[in-house]
């Protein structure tokens, strides 16, 4: 316990308390006119409301491929389940750099889109984009062991007494995946809250826009406002912690309602 306590105090406790430290630099009137400026608020409401439609179209998808990784038997299989690992072992910027090409409207589907009214890159839309493409993995590897474990007798006893598929989906699958749905969800977003690099080349980078908090952070950095960009870091860090602690709290109110 010891140990355990002191790594995870020199690895994360203590960078964290230097972040909130160095916020409070310039006291609390400059740590809230840094915070709480207008460009800062529509960077959080694009990285935030971002992540969460992003972790929202995982949730519904990653499903979906977790499903058929486990519940079907065809060729190319196992390439399917290596490309769905693909986000991690791929650079971010090397991702965000194909989203651009592909959805530019120069590239293959964003000239049809374009042709649609429909554009993606260099607006909000490219954003969600990306955080899909990232934040894909975590639900489908998050859900698919649990789904595997799920027990085919339950669901073959259900349709025998009479329910639909949708039914034993809805009362006996779904009931069994919410926690690790609920975990896939958590973890989705939270990676793109505070994705960077494969967002900065798609999205346009437009201050009031276009532009995330990461970047704004960087560029405060870069202007040497090291109050202000901490202030902005402390803000994601509180935002996002209480939102994994809301989800995990609900995982813990799921699994004793399940007992």
């Amino acid at each position: 316990m010891g140990i355990t306590l002191l790594w995870l105090s020199l690895i994360v406790l203590l960078p964290l308390s230097a972040v909130f430290a160095k916020s409070l630099g310039a006291g609390w009137s400059g740590f809230w006119a840094a915070a709480g400026s207008e460009r800062a608020l529509a960077a959080y409401r694009l990285s935030f409301g971002g992540a969460l439609l992003a972790a929202a179209v995982n949730l519904v998808f990653g499903l979906l491929v977790a499903w058929v990784l486990v519940r079907y038997a065809f060729p190319g299989r196992r390439l399917l389940g290596a490309l769905v690992d693909l986000p991690f072992a791929l650079p971010t910027a090397v991702a965000g750099i194909a989203l651009t090409a592909l959805y530019a409207e120069s590239g293959p589907i964003g000239r049809v889109l374009a042709a649609a009214d429909l554009p993606v890159a260099y607006r909000p839309a490219g954003v969600v984009v990306a955080l899909v493409f990232i934040g894909l993995p975590f639900v489908v590897r998050t859900v698919e062991p649990v789904l595997a474990q799920v027990s085919r007798e339950t669901e073959e006893a259900a349709l025998t007494l009479g329910a639909t598929r949708l039914q034993t989906f809805r009362r006996v699958i779904l009931p069994a995946l919410a926690p690790a749905l609920a975990t896939g969800f958590a973890l989705a977003f939270a990676r793109g809250a505070g994705e960077y690099g494969s967002v900065i080349f798609i999205a346009g980078n437009m201050p009031y826009r276009s532009e995330i908090a990461p970047l704004l952070i960087i560029t405060q950095l870069e202007e040497y406002d090291y109050a202000g960009a901490t202030a902005i870091a402390v803000v994601m860090l509180l935002i996002s912690f209480l939102m994994l602690l809301l989800l995990n709290l609900l995982q813990v109110w799921q699994r004793r309602t399940a007992a």
